[in-house]
C-alpha cells in the first residue's frame, strides 16, 4: 500500500477535511442514504472481516456533498428538491452543491441556505457536459462566458455570509476551447474558497483518460486557494498517485465509489498511512446491497420505491463476481428486501474478491461534440444567451 509521509488536512473555509477526501455529487446516486454508506465506512462504523458495526457515525472523515441542486428550483421550493436538501442530523459539515445559470437566482438561493441554515458549505457546479444543458449555455459551456461566470460567483459569495463557496468546472469545452485557468483566476478574484477540476472536457464526457496534468497546472495557477483533483479515482491509491503527481490539496471521487462505498474507508487509511484496503467477499457486498437498498427505502418512505431505486446500483456492485447474466437481470427487477434478499441468497457467496473487481464503472463515453446555443462561441465575454430553461432538468457533472 502507498503512502503518503504525512496525513493531508484540507481547508474548506472554517472547516478542516481530513482526510482530505470529497464524494462527488452526482444526480440520482449521492443522495442522503448512499452518503451515508459512504461515512459509515469513511468513520469504520462498518466494516468487513467479520467486524460487526462500532455504532452510529458521527461525520468528521472527509467530505460527502449532496447531489447537485437547481437554485430555480430551490428558490420555488420544489418538493423534490426540498426532499434533496435533507442531512442527517449525524452530517458535518453539511454540504450542498447548486447548479445556476443565472446570477440573481443563484444569489437568492444562497441566501435562502443562509438564513434557513439549509447547510455549511455550498459548491457551484459549472461541470455538467449533458447536452441539454450545454445547449442552453449551462454546465461546461457556461464558464466560457467569462463574465457571467463571473457575475453568478460575485452574488454566490455576496450572499453567503460565513459560508464557504466552493466550485467545480472541466478543462473547457473542448481541446479548441480550453477555459478552467481563467475560470481559476475569476475564482480567486471573487473570494471562492476552492476549486475542484476534473481532467477532462466537456467533449470528452466520461471517455478516455483524465488529464492530470491540467490539474497541476490550475495548482501552480492559482497558488492562493486549494485545488481539489478529479477523474479516474478507481482505488486509494490512485487517489495518492493524484496527489503526489499535481500537488493538489485534496480529491474529488465519483464514479470510483459507484457500488464501491467502503472504497472511503481505504481512502482514510491511504491518507492516514494504516491498515489494509477492503477486499469484501460476495456475501459482505450483497450485505452491504441489502443495506443500501433499505436505507433508500426509509428515505423515501416507502420499501418497494427504495428497491426499485436500487436497482441501478446492482450491475456496480457485482462487478467482477461470477453472477449469470439471467440472475444478474431477475436481481434488476427486484421490487422488495425480502425478494432481493432471497435473490441474492443464489448466488455463491463465499465468492472471494475478484480481481476483475477494480477498475472504471459507470459512463464512459468520449468524443461527443458539445451542443451549445447558436453563436455562443463567437464571444467569450457576452452574457447573452442563457435562458431560463438552462436550470431544468439537470445531472451530471
Amino acid at each position: 500500500m502507498t503512502t503518503l509521509a504525512q496525513p493531508s488536512t484540507l481547508s474548506i473555509g472554517p472547516h478542516a477535511v481530513q482526510p482530505p477526501v470529497v464524494l462527488a455529487p452526482m444526480a440520482g446516486i449521492t443522495n442522503a442514504p448512499f452518503r451515508t454508506l459512504c461515512r459509515e465506512f469513511a468513520e469504520g462504523v462498518r466494516g468487513f472481516g467479520g467486524s460487526p458495526p462500532t455504532g452510529a457515525v458521527s461525520g468528521g472523515k472527509g467530505l460527502f456533498v449532496s447531489e447537485m441542486i437547481t437554485t430555480r428550483a430551490l428558490v420555488e421550493r420544489n418538493e423534490k428538491t426540498m426532499q434533496l436538501i435533507h442531512f442527517d442530523e449525524t452530517e458535518t459539515p453539511r454540504s450542498i452543491q447548486l447548479y445556476g445559470v443565472d446570477p440573481v437566482t443563484v444569489g437568492k438561493a444562497v441566501r435562502m441556505i443562509v438564513d434557513e441554515d439549509l447547510a455549511d458549505h455550498i459548491d457551484l457546479n459549472f461541470g455538467c457536459p449533458v447536452p441539454k444543458v450545454t445547449r442552453k449555455g449551462g454546465g461546461s459551456a457556461l464558464p466560457y462566458k467569462r463574465n457571467l461566470l463571473r457575475a453568478i460567483l460575485n452574488e454566490a459569495v455576496g450572499n453567503a455570509g460565513d459560508l464557504p463557496v466552493t466550485m467545480k468546472l472541466r478543462k473547457g469545452i473542448d481541446d479548441d476551447h480550453i477555459t478552467y485557468l481563467d475560470a481559476g483566476r475569476i475564482a480567486v478574484d471573487t473570494g471562492v474558497t476552492a476549486i475542484a477540476l476534473h481532467g477532462r472536457t466537456a467533449a470528452q464526457h466520461y471517455g478516455g483518460t483524465a488529464d492530470w496534468d491540467a490539474i497541476a497546472r490550475l495548482k501552480e495557477h492559482v497558488p492562493e486557494i486549494p485545488v481539489l483533483g478529479n477523474g479516474d479515482i478507481w482505488s486509494a491509491d490512485d487517489a495518492l498517485r493524484m496527489v503526489r503527481e499535481t500537488g493538489c490539496d485534496g480529491v474529488v471521487v465519483g464514479r470510483g465509489c459507484l457500488g464501491r462505498p467502503w472504497l472511503f474507508g481505504d481512502l482514510v487509511a491511504a491518507f492516514e498511512g494504516r491498515g489494509t484496503y477492503a477486499r469484501p467477499s460476495l456475501r459482505e457486498v450483497a450485505d452491504v446491497m441489502v443495506r443500501h437498498a433499505q436505507l433508500l427505502g426509509e428515505w423515501i418512505g416507502d420499501e418497494t420505491r427504495g428497491v426499485i431505486d436500487f436497482r441501478k446500483h446492482v450491475a456496480w456492485y457485482l462487478k467482477g463476481f461470477a453472477v449469470g447474466s439471467e440472475m444478474r437481470r431477475r436481481l434488476a427487477v427486484t421490487s422488495s428486501l425480502d425478494e432481493l434478499r432471497a435473490q441474492l441468497s443464489e448466488l455463491d457467496l463465499d465468492q472471494p474478491w475478484p480481481v476483475g473487481a477494480a477498475g472504471p464503472r459507470g459512463r464512459t463515453s468520449g468524443n461527443n461534440r458539445v451542443v451549445l446555443p447558436d453563436g455562443w462561441l463567437k464571444d467569450p465575454y457576452d452574457c447573452a444567451g442563457v435562458s431560463e430553461d438552462a436550470e431544468l432538468d439537470t445531472s451530471g457533472g
